[in-house]
């Protein structure tokens, strides 16, 4: 039993007469002032504070209902917009007729609520609930002033419509400020990241979770951002400093940029500035510590913007990188007062820098090995796809899928190389990215050998090219009509399955640094996987055609056929359609073999199967029965239907010339047909009876078709002259 059911009938009543309350309240007021009712304050009286008594219970029950539903999380509906707003509309209306028309531009301010906080097609609704509510209190009465309507009308929809963009043109301003600011930040993180060399140089990889990465940069700058901040109020308390500032240098490491600094002045340089000028560019060229002082203020005083304060005293040391030596920023602290920094000074700014520069590096092993457990994770999953991969295309998928993940690739193709009438012929089996210039299709085309890399990489079974691409004089990847435009690094990996190349893994980027030794390693190991699972794959679908297809003519076999034949019969018995099934045999066949032998026998088979392939529909199911005799299932076909189909495969092997080397031979067909549910809807009944209808062909001349009605009504079918 439902929740709804258990509710006692007159608990349901009393539900559904609170829940009628604002909507019989607005209709009620609507009534009242088209009958001329609220027109001053003489025409007050019990109707009308019963009326509003009315609106105030509808607009409570509204207001108790929304944050009953608020506090368990369920949706407002438009219904109960619409209502309060309706509630909301009538009573300003109902003040505007009672106050008169000096206070219409309260109905102004109320559409404004509306509109902004209602949605667009609530909205839309409460304007045409004013309306009607402005037609009859203005068109109501001998005046009957339609200008003034009209007025209201327009003025009702342009402030309405005026507010609603105004609107919503502020709140997308908002969010594309925040997306600015986020974006800016973003920035921000990443240049700190290349500064702190958390991520190389000038580059703006990513890896494929882009979201995860910038988490990732954010939670390090962060941490680096902490420590840093904590050895400068250590320098700051502990040297009595009027600025205590970090100056790292850029990623091109030609400028010096203010990282954190603990300073009484305002005017510390925030911008970059030059990192061979002044006193800094000295600590960095000398690699060494400088402290100066004078009574009269020092010279070369860089970081500072504009009207530096008179320094009595700098220190300045270096942050150097103690595995590489390299110079990566300055620590500075200096003082107004002539009181100069002694060599514990030093010593101890010494030991902050290198504080500085451990934090940096933590987060720099972190990044590290964050990226080689992420690169692990991913290397692992792409092997765990591909040993999942059952059919060749799956195979393709996830060696394209696993390939791009790994190395964030704009470019990978899978092509596959077979033989052809003693030729090497390539195919693009698979391909993910960028389009190739000069072709509208790459995917599935075919192309000889030649001298372009694909080729190249099947002929040696080595990785190409060997040098940088931008190096080549022409880059022939698939042939001289395909060309791939935009691409910095490439990579071709062959298919290597023991001593058989199967085809190559093309991997491409416009990023250079894309393809770095890890990565190529990577999609090395990819590639000696991915030719296992295609020739695991290609096995598996020989093993199964092998199972279910003749070998001499590639129908269907009998075993195949008898399952089939069963779905089909059971799809015909669940909905009641009708199926058919065709037997039929050569003509004279023995005679054939004893003729012209065994071999021009099986040339005869192989070419009636190629027409009855031919001359079906796709649908239909061809195969071979046994000996010279073929089956044919025909789902969704009555015995009209097939009939058709029977005298057109009848009058194609009729014309059909078989080459041999005793001469051309002509052979013919004969045909028995069935159909269920007509003929019966049990396999052994209807192949029997196909059966019977085959035998009454051969027993009636030959070379012609029979159904079970032709069969049945024992007339005589002529043959047909071949």
């Amino acid at each position: 039993m439902s929740a709804l059911s258990a509710i006692p009938p007159v608990s349901k009543l009393f539900h559904f007469l609170v829940r009628a309350v604002p909507g019989a309240a607005v209709l009620s007021a609507f009534i009242h002032l088209a009958r001329g009712g609220f027109r001053g304050l003489h025409t007050l009286g019990w109707t009308e504070a019963s009326l509003v008594v009315f609106l105030l219970a509808g607009l409570g029950v509204l207001g108790w209902r929304r944050f009953t539903r608020g506090a368990v999380g369920a949706p407002v509906y438009l219904r109960d917009d619409l209502e309060l707003g309706a509630v909301l509309i009538a009573s300003a209306f109902i003040v505007v007729a009672i106050a008169g028309g000096a206070v219409f531009p309260l109905i102004y301010l109320v559409m404004a609520f509306l509109v902004a906080f209602l949605p667009r097609n609530a909205g839309l609704a409460l304007l045409g609930v004013a309306l009607a509510f402005d037609a009859v209190i203005v068109l109501q009465g001998p005046d009957r002033n339609v200008t003034s309507f009209l007025t209201h009308a327009l003025f009702l929809a342009l402030f309405a419509g005026l507010y609603h963009l105004v609107l919503s043109a502020r709140i997308a301003a908002a969010r594309r400020a925040e997306s600015a600011a986020v974006e800016k930040r973003i920035k921000e993180v990443e240049e700190r990241a290349r500064t702190f060399r958390l991520v190389s140089s000038g580059s703006h990889d990513n890896p494929p979770d882009v979201k995860d990465e910038e988490k990732w940069l954010l939670a390090s700058v962060k941490e680096i951002e902490g420590a840093v901040g904590a050895a400068l109020e250590i320098a700051e308390t502990a040297l009595h400093t009027h600025t205590c500032a970090a100056f790292l240098l850029a990623s091109d490491d030609k400028g010096l940029k203010l990282y954190d600094c603990r300073s009484a002045s305002d005017r510390v340089q925030r911008e970059r500035f030059n990192a061979g000028e002044g006193m800094l560019g000295g600590v960095l060229k000398r690699r060494a510590p400088v402290r100066m002082h004078s009574a009269h203020g020092l010279k070369g005083i860089t970081w500072y913007d504009g009207s530096a304060p008179t320094l009595g005293a700098v220190l300045a040391v270096p942050i150097i990188e103690a595995a590489s030596g390299l110079v990566r920023g300055v620590l500075v602290a200096d003082r107004v007062t002539h009181n100069p920094f002694s060599d514990d000074d030093e010593k101890l700014l010494t030991t902050i820098a290198s504080e500085v520069l451990r934090s940096i590096e933590v987060e720099r092993v972190m990044s590290y090995i964050r990226k080689t457990r992420d690169e692990k994770d991913r290397f692992f999953r792409a092997i765990e796809e591909l040993n999942r991969a059952g059919s060749p295309d799956q195979v393709f998928l996830a060696v394209l899928e696993s390939a791009r993940q790994l190395a964030g690739l704009d470019f990978c193709a899978v092509t596959i190389v077979n033989e052809q009438e003693g030729k090497r012929v390539h195919k693009v089996a698979r391909m993910l990215g960028v389009t190739a210039q000069g072709s509208k299709a790459l995917e599935g085309r075919t192309f000889p050998d030649n001298n372009g890399l694909v080729a190249n990489v099947v002929r040696y079974g080595a990785p190409l090219p060997g040098r940088d691409i931008k190096a080549m004089d022409r880059q022939v990847i698939f042939d001289e009509d395909t060309q791939l435009r935009g691409l910095a690094a490439l990579k071709i990996f062959p298919l290597t399955a023991g001593d058989r190349i199967l085809g190559t893994l093309v991997a491409g980027s416009r990023r250079k640094a894309a393809l770095d030794h890890d990565v190529l390693r990577m999609l090395e190991v990819i590639a000696i996987q991915a030719a296992q699972a295609v020739l695991r794959a290609q096995l598996y679908e020989a093993m199964e055609r092998m199972a279910t297809t003749d070998g001499m003519t590639g129908l269907y076999n009998n075993r195949t056929f008898q399952a089939k034949a069963d779905e089909m019969l059971a799809h015909s018995r669940r909905y009641g359609r009708k199926c058919s099934l065709m037997l039929t045999d050569v003509d004279h066949f023995k005679s054939v073999n004893d003729t012209y032998g065994h071999l021009t026998g099986d040339q005869v088979l192989k070419g009636v199967a190629r027409i009855l392939r031919e001359q079906a529909r796709d649908t239909d199911i061809v195969a071979r029965y046994g000996g010279e005799e073929f089956a044919i299932l025909m789902p969704e076909t009555d015995a009209k239907g097939a009939k058709i189909i029977a005298e057109r495969i009848r009058e194609a092997i009729m014309a059909e010339v078989f080459q041999t080397e005793m001469g051309p031979l002509k052979v013919t067909l004969s045909l028995g047909i069935a159909t269920a549910p007509d003929h019966g809807t049990d396999k052994l009944v209807l192949v029997e009876q196909a059966d019977q209808c085959l035998y009454y062909a051969k027993r009636h001349g030959r070379n012609q078709s029979v159904t079970v009605a032709e069969a049945q009504g024992g007339r005589k079918l002529q043959a047909v002259e071949g």
